[in-house]
């Protein structure tokens, strides 16, 4: 069937990098795709988390494809791993000059989506999209720069205050918003923002496992992390304060800032596998027993995508990372939650632990509750009828 209508996204993340970010606009990209629309993507060459461009595309100012949704255009950028402010800075602010070129000399599609986050790329996409007279729908997906704030990555004054003007000036001239999170959609509200707003979940669109229960006692509880290893999500530091034993370890998955350091921990019952391909990941994660979701601090607006992708494999969660995410958590009956950063909590639960308490949350209703409760074709179709209001 021919495509009917036209959509440009913009994003800082893209397959072939890893991760959740990349995950939730590749799968949308997907459901435009097959809601007839024929989609354009603009994103830098690939780079995330490593802080280089990828092999295969070394080397290049400019690549484009024809994807099975559209078009894909890959524009240059510095890139960096540096937690040097000045540095990320100077990176965003090369993509955002390859983007402004992109943006002045190449015809786009009248509905642009773009993905909000970093600061100045959203800046940026809002900036001339609005000058050249689209029709704008921002995803935003965390609230920077509070986030950083709040992480301790940046602190408030003259160049926080900038960042701020920047995010409310992308919100009012937006004209949809999608938030992760109610506590987003909260946060916008209070900056008297007339566009309508639509809370969007990060939800995965994967067929679920067949889950079968092994009936025998566990004489090992295998823990179990997949994701950005970084100074938010706290790895590290549990590895290092925590004591794991025989009958209860942890085994973790992904790569990021700290991934060299937890590699050569050398700790008992902590295992490193590195970084895998999504599809073997989804099968590698259902040996184990339960999936681990920590975060160093709350921060506001956030819920972490791990929720959702885990629980849909099978995976009964404990959540330590609060917010919003616990009560997802707790009323979808997803598993175990603990105070964030409660490290003498964590210990307790971990060494009390055993294959009693691992009954309380099977892992066929787990995934059925996930199942029932985090639809997402229902969803994109109810953000499709939004944004047809648009056009």
């Amino acid at each position: 069937m021919e495509k009917s209508k036209e959509i440009l996204f913009i994003t800082n993340y893209f397959p072939p990098e890893k991760g959740a970010a990349s995950n939730r606009v590749f799968s949308m990209v997907e459901g435009f795709s097959e809601n007839n629309y024929k989609v354009t993507v603009v994103c830098p060459l690939p780079n995330y988390p490593q802080g280089k461009v990828f092999k295969n595309y070394r080397g290049k100012l400019y690549k484009n494809t024809e994807e099975s949704f559209g078009k894909l255009y890959r524009l240059w950028l510095w890139p960096t791993k540096s937690s040097n402010k000045f540095i990320r800075l100077f990176s965003m602010l090369s993509f955002s000059f390859s983007l402004t070129l992109f943006l002045l000399f190449k015809k786009t599609p009248k509905l642009v989506f773009i993905q909000y986050s970093p600061v100045f790329v959203g800046f940026t996409s809002v900036f001339w999209a609005k000058k050249l007279g689209k029709k704008l729908i921002l995803n935003v997906s965390d609230l920077w720069p509070l986030a950083g704030l709040e992480m301790g990555l940046l602190n408030k004054g003259f160049y926080y205050n900038i960042l701020t003007k920047m995010e409310r000036f992308c919100y009012k001239k937006s004209n949809l918003i999608l938030g992760q999170s109610e506590e987003i959609l909260n946060h916008i509200r209070k900056n008297k923002i007339n566009s309508p707003l639509f809370l969007y979940r990060n939800y995965p669109d994967f067929n679920p496992p067949n889950i079968s229960e092994i009936k025998t006692e566990k004489t090992e509880i295998k823990f179990v992390y997949a994701g950005l290893l970084g100074v938010a999500q706290g790895l590290l530091k549990i590895c290092r304060e925590i004591r794991f034993s025989e009958k209860v370890s942890l085994h973790i998955y992904g790569t990021g800032p700290e991934a060299e350091k937890i590699k050569n921990l050398n700790k008992p019952h902590i295992y490193y596998y590195g970084e895998i391909e999504r599809a073997q990941l989804h099968k590698e994660l259902q040996k184990y027993d339960i999936g681990f979701v920590p975060l160093t601090n709350r921060i506001y607006g956030s819920v972490p995508s791990k929720i959702f992708e885990l629980s849909r494999l099978g995976l009964p969660l404990l959540y330590f990372a609060g917010g919003e995410g616990e009560n997802v958590v707790s009323e979808n009956k997803l598993g175990w939650v603990l105070p964030v950063n409660d490290i003498k909590k964590l210990q307790f639960f971990i060494n009390e632990f055993s294959s009693i308490k691992l009954k309380e949350f099977p892992k066929v209703v787990v995934q059925k509750n996930a199942v029932e409760s985090f639809h997402f074709k229902q969803q994109f179709l109810k953000l499709i009828m939004q944004i047809e209001e648009l056009l």
